[in-house]
């Protein structure tokens, strides 16, 4: 696909691009996505299947890529106004106002990344900046070579602190759903 030449392009821009390309849109820059690996695609079903079982019946709702999440908009923005869209591997959002057509306006509750090795560094740096700055409550990043995840909470302050980390053969406490608990041993099952 071709991307006209501009200097900073919007959600309204997207709009009109292929759908078969995944893009994300930085700042007003499109990043290319690569396809995701098997195993990437094993665990993220596995994960969102665990968190739409337990969400079945309650306010919360889990949305896997691709879903669009326009971080920074506002009630009062326009589709030119938006400059930042992605497409978390997993969003949680408890707050339907979020949800239109389009996808997600604003931060999500909680989002979750599965590393690939072509998003590591996207995805520990700058989605984390993303994130953090939206203020995203808690943010996973799954690794699957290592078969871990590594969770970062929001502070009061606004930043993202280290809150825990899981292994293979641990249960996953997620902080923003009480009572929700992901057995690890079925996400990272091969």
């Amino acid at each position: 696909m071709s991307i006209p030449q501009k200097e900073k392009f919007t959600f309204a821009d997207m709009q009109s691009w292929n759908e078969q390309e995944r893009l994300e849109l930085i700042r007003g820059v499109p990043v290319m996505m690569a396809p995701p690996i098997r195993e990437h695609q094993n665990i993220s079903m596995a994960l969102s299947g665990e968190l739409y079982y337990f969400l079945k019946g309650k306010k919360c709702r889990v949305y896997t890529a691709p879903f669009a999440v326009r971080l920074f908009e506002t009630e009062d923005d326009s589709l030119n106004d938006v400059d930042t869209v992605v497409e978390p591997d997993i969003s949680v959002i408890c707050d339907p106002n979020k949800l239109d057509r389009l996808g997600c306006r604003g931060a999500p509750d909680m989002v979750i990344e599965i590393l690939s090795p072509s998003t590591r560094m996207h995805d520990r740096v700058v989605k984390y900046n993303l994130y953090q700055d939206a203020g995203v409550k808690e943010y996973w990043i799954i690794s699957p070579e290592e078969k871990s995840v590594t969770v970062y909470l929001l502070n009061a302050d606004g930043f993202f602190e280290p809150h825990t980390s899981y292994e293979k053969t641990d249960p996953a406490q997620v902080n923003v759903l009480e009572g929700c608990c992901i057995d690890l041993n079925m996400v990272f099952s091969e």
